[in-house]
């Protein structure tokens, strides 16, 4: 019969060493003994208005999801721009998320930043997807150069799937490359969210009724609120796609609210600290 070796004292003098993907999310190895219990989260509560009630959530367990506002869709030599497509109304949110960036964080709050970034070979992208980031023989299509050549298209590392100049990433701040219109289809999304014990979800950035609604969509399906910030997304459709896209929202998937709405719930909160 084996015997089990007690801890030694050199193990048990050793300070407490944590394993896990967040704070509240760890075990604790301290003298020899593994803890399985998480430490909680201190709640937040902000209160804001929003369509069609007003809401309360937890700014602890939630996330701003900040989608495509990157080099390729919204700069002036990015693949759209050399396409010959408008960027006006994808460049609109910056200003917005712009303000609003430094005032989340400032409050406790996390921001995802939820770009393209495909693999360079496109092994994963189905014809559907190909063809219609091509279009015709001589377009260029995904993982391809355009004339002005900053490296292939939308590809993560490159220089168009990285965030715009104007919008600052933060050192804590989370970035997640996705390959599809919604951003929790073959990556790890969703599995960043719940292990940093988000559940709430804030959408800015664009287009509304493209890669934010597909993304906002899918993550009321697995069980995340959701909040659009309507004033800090953009699209080139049509006036009433947008309005379609809040009303749809608001009947089946959570809220309509705004940036300048969530400014200044922000800012009283920090005054009552």
């Amino acid at each position: 019969m084996t015997r089990r070796s007690a801890p030694s004292r050199t193990n048990a003098a050793q300070p407490p060493v944590r394993f896990g993907p967040a704070p509240h999310n760890a075990w604790t190895l301290a003298g020899g003994r593994v803890s399985l219990v998480r430490s909680p989260k201190r709640r937040r509560p902000v209160q804001m208005p929003a369509e069609p009630q007003p809401i309360e959530f937890d700014l602890a367990r939630s996330a701003l999801v900040v989608v495509d506002m990157q080099n390729d869709f919204c700069h002036p030599e990015g693949w759209f721009a050399q396409k010959g497509i408008g960027i006006r109304a994808a460049r609109k949110p910056i200003p917005t998320i712009a303000r609003l960036l430094p005032a989340w964080r400032a409050a406790g709050g996390g921001v995802v930043w939820l770009n393209w970034g495909i693999r360079a070979d496109r092994l994963n992208l189905s014809p559907t997807v190909q063809f219609k980031g091509k279009r015709s023989a001589d377009g260029v299509g995904y993982a391809e150069h355009s004339p002005i050549d900053h490296g292939p298209s939308l590809v993560q590392g490159e220089w168009g799937a990285q965030v715009i100049d104007e919008l600052a990433v933060a050192p804590g701040d989370i970035t997640v490359h996705k390959h599809r219109l919604s951003g929790f289809w073959d990556n790890e999304l969703d599995s960043v969210l719940r292990q940093q014990g988000i559940t709430t979800l804030l959408f800015a950035g664009i287009n509304t009724d493209r890669c934010v609604f597909s993304t906002l969509q899918d993550a009321n399906f697995l069980g995340y609120d959701c909040v659009l910030l309507k004033d800090a997304c953009g699209t080139p459709s049509p006036a009433y796609v947008t309005r379609g896209i809040h009303f749809i929202v608001q009947q089946l998937h959570g809220f309509v609210a705004t940036a300048e709405s969530l400014l200044a719930s922000l800012s009283s909160l920090s005054k009552k600290r």
